[in-house]
Parts: structure tokens; C-alpha cells; sequence
């Protein structure tokens, strides 16, 4: 097994997590380098659901060192949370490492999140509202504080009293809220979690560089999806950080050169949660039935997944955008029983066909979908080859991959690991 990256080609919710198990299983060491307990992966396993949140989900398998990048932003007590968890359905951690050089997601990043969200009224973004994107914003501003801070309470203290006076301030009088922090409250809160914690903190740029110098089996796993990242997403109906390929570079401290493949998850049709322009959405039964089928909500939130045709035009920007060398692709089996289904190949604005993803979200939500009709499939979730796949599914797959230009190397029949198909 080479170097690999596997990230969501969509909107998130694709399904890599079970992707990402069934890798682990080769994978010495698994890796997540962006994002944080706003993502939610759903491993199911032999009548077992895992749902994962900052752990790698390689950490059901009990050789397989896993880390929590510096590109991620940790809360600690959601952390904890998930530990205490794995840990009571008799899944072990001592394998987890966290990057000394993340950033801690504070009290008040949650805080911000929520009263900055509903000052925006029918305007808002739709966040998970755990405080990602104001901790985001600290470390972009340079006043964030890091998991290394905890190791050091002088420091640690220091620098939250002074960004709690801060923040208050602008709860207070920006936001014109009652609510005030108290900083030695949080103070010793989080120097006890560090202390919890302390045994997992590691220099994981080292950990991931040493590894993979050394012919280990490396997996990073990306969380989100491509049209959620911060500058090649929906701006602004985004995540804060970056979900392609390119970001695992920066969030886990290795060179371009040391990844040998990325694979792109994708799902036959698509989803997406919150607000923001949608060109193949369904509005109708057959949208409802997918969502149904799919069981399309939110593993952090719970809320219902939008739903509609596969998009086409958003599978080749993902190929281009992060170098996809293949595509895994999900839940082809919630579609059976539809008479036919829809691929859309390009858009159509103002008059003219549109085949790259616009930067505008004012020219998405006036591009129209143009589509290829195919013929639909009955049941497949119990197929265990390729070969066995209706004709049908067959031909889907191929024009996904004519039109993606790019190799579907995986298909998805079910949520079980042994619910993927190998193409080859």
C-alpha cells in the first residue's frame, strides 16, 4: 500500500469513513489533518455503528497508529467525550497521537459561533455552531492558543485571560449579549483536560515524515468535501478549512512529493446540508425517497440531507482540483427500484452550456442542469463482485467515469465493510 489520501468529492457525507475502515485494515498509520468535531464519519462493523468525530476511524483496528494532525482544531472536551466512548464499547486509544502544534477549540469559540450565526438571521451559514470557524479565525488572527500551551499553565494562562477580555468585549458590545466568560474557570477546566490528555501529545510532523521515509503504510483521511473548503468551496457556505488534497499537505506537515495517491469519495447522487445553491436538487418524491433510503442526516447535527441527481460537472472539478488518481463510489444500492436515473453533464446559463463549476454563487444559482437519462437497477446490496452487477450499474459507472475522467476503482453496495465492490 502506497501513501494515500482519501477525501469527500462532494459536499461532505459521501461515506468516506467506511472507505477510509476498509483501507485501515492495510494502514499502518492513519492521519487527519483539517477540520474537527464538526465532521462526523459513521464506520459500521459487523452489526456495530462507530460514529467518529477527531479520531481517526483507523483506530478499530488495534495495530494502527492514529493522529490527529496540526492542521485539525481540537476541543478537548469533545475529544475526551469520544475517547470515553470508544473506550466503553471496548475500543482501545493507546494508539491515538496529537499533534502538539493544533489549535484548542475554547469556550468562547463556541460562544462566538452561536450569537455570530443567529445576528445573521435567515443569513446564516449553517455551522455546526462547536466553535470551528471563530477558532479558525484566532489562528488566522495569531491569537490562538495550542495544544503546546497546555503543557506550559503560566503561558496557558496568560494567554487566556487576555483573549477572554477580548472576547468579552465583543460579546458585550458587538453582539450586545449578557453572556461574560470567566477565564480562571476556563483556565483550570482546560489545564485538567490537558492533563487527561497529556499521554497522547506528540510532534506528529515527525511521526507522519518518519513513517513514510521509513516504507510504512500511511492513510490520511480527509474530513468534509471538496465544495466545502474554505477557498475552492460554496464561498461562503463553507467549512474553515481545506478538505482537497492539498490542505492534507499543510495540516500534517509533509511535502506534496510523499503522497503517491488520492482517492476522491463520492456517492451516486449527491447531498448537502445547509443553505446555499443546489443545481440537481430534487424537490420531490424521488428526492424524499433517497434521503430516506440513504438515511441522509447529519451524523453531528441530525438535520436532514438535501438530496439530488449526481453532478458531474462537481466531479470533474474535484478530480481536477485535487488530483484524484481514482474515485471510491458510495451507496449506488439507495437507488434501486428507480425506473431510471439522471446524470447531469453540464449546466446551462443564460443560454450557454456550462461544463466547469462557476466561482459565483450568483451563476450557480442560475445554472440549470442538463441531463443524461439512464435506465434504473433492482436490489444489489447483497453482490459481492463486480462481474455480478447488473449491466445496468455497470454502464452508470462507466459514464461517471467518462464524464469525471476519472477510474471508479470502488462501488458501494451497502454501509458494511464487506458491501464494496472492487471494479477490478
Amino acid at each position: 500500500m502506497a501513501t494515500k489520501v482519501v477525501i469527500g468529492a462532494q459536499w461532505g457525507d459521501e461515506g468516506k469513513a467506511k472507505i477510509i475502515d476498509i483501507l485501515s485494515e492495510e494502514a499502518e498509520v492513519v492521519i487527519r489533518s483539517q477540520g474537527g468535531n464538526n465532521a462526523g464519519h459513521t464506520v459500521a462493523v459487523e452489526g456495530k455503528v462507530y460514529k467518529f468525530h477527531l479520531v481517526p476511524s483507523g483506530v478499530l483496528y488495534p495495530g494502527t497508529l492514529c493522529v490527529i494532525g496540526n492542521g485539525v482544531v481540537v476541543d478537548p472536551e469533545g475529544i475526551l467525550e469520544e475517547i470515553d466512548g470508544l473506550q466503553a464499547q471496548g475500543i482501545s486509544t493507546d494508539n491515538l497521537r496529537i499533534s502538539l502544534r493544533a489549535h484548542l477549540v475554547m469556550p468562547y469559540h463556541k460562544v462566538l459561533d452561536g450569537i455570530s450565526e443567529e445576528s445573521l438571521g435567515e443569513g446564516d451559514i449553517g455551522t455546526t455552531k462547536k466553535g470551528i470557524g471563530p477558532c479558525y479565525m484566532d489562528k488566522a488572527e495569531r491569537s490562538g492558543i495550542r495544544i503546546c500551551d497546555l503543557l506550559k499553565p503560566e503561558v496557558f494562562a496568560e494567554k487566556v485571560r487576555k483573549n477572554v477580555l477580548v472576547k468579552n468585549k465583543i460579546i458585550k458590545f458587538v453582539y450586545d449579549k449578557d453572556v461574560q466568560l470567566d477565564a480562571e474557570e476556563i483556565i483550570a477546566k482546560y489545564l485538567a483536560y490537558g492533563k487527561r490528555l497529556e499521554k497522547y501529545f506528540a510532534d506528529t510532523t515527525v511521526i507522519a515524515y518518519e513513517a513514510i521515509k521509513a516504507g510504512k503504510r500511511v492513510l490520511f483521511e480527509g474530513a468534509q468535501g471538496t465544495l466545502l473548503d474554505l477557498d475552492l468551496g460554496t464561498y461562503p457556505y463553507v467549512t474553515s478549512s481545506h478538505p482537497v488534497t492539498g490542505g492534507v499537505c499543510i495540516g500534517a506537515g509533509i511535502g506534496p512529493t510523499m503522497i503517491d495517491e488520492c482517492i476522491g469519495v463520492m456517492k451516486g447522487y449527491v447531498t448537502r446540508v445547509g443553505k446555499g445553491p443546489f443545481p440537481t436538487e430534487l424537490h420531490d418524491g424521488i428526492g424524499e425517497a433517497i434521503r430516506t433510503a440513504g438515511n441522509e442526516f447529519g451524523t453531528t447535527t441530525g438535520r436532514p440531507r438535501r438530496c439530488g441527481w449526481f453532478d458531474a460537472v462537481i466531479g470533474k472539478y474535484a478530480v481536477r482540483t485535487s488530483g484524484l488518481t481514482a474515485i471510491a463510489l458510495n451507496k449506488v444500492d439507495v437507488m434501486a427500484g428507480l425506473p431510471e436515473v439522471k446524470i447531469c453533464t453540464a449546466y446551462k446559463l443564460a443560454g450557454k452550456v456550462v461544463e466547469h463549476f462557476p466561482a459565483s454563487l450568483e451563476d450557480l444559482s442560475a445554472c440549470e442542469p442538463v441531463y443524461e437519462t439512464m435506465p434504473g437497477w433492482g436490489e444489489i446490496s447483497h453482490i459481492t463482485t463486480y462481474g455480478e452487477l447488473p449491466e445496468q450499474v455497470k454502464n452508470y459507472v462507466k459514464r461517471l467515469e467518462e464524464l469525471c475522467e476519472c477510474k471508479i476503482t470502488m462501488v458501494g453496495v451497502g454501509p458494511e465493510r464487506n458491501q464494496n465492490i472492487l471494479v477490478d
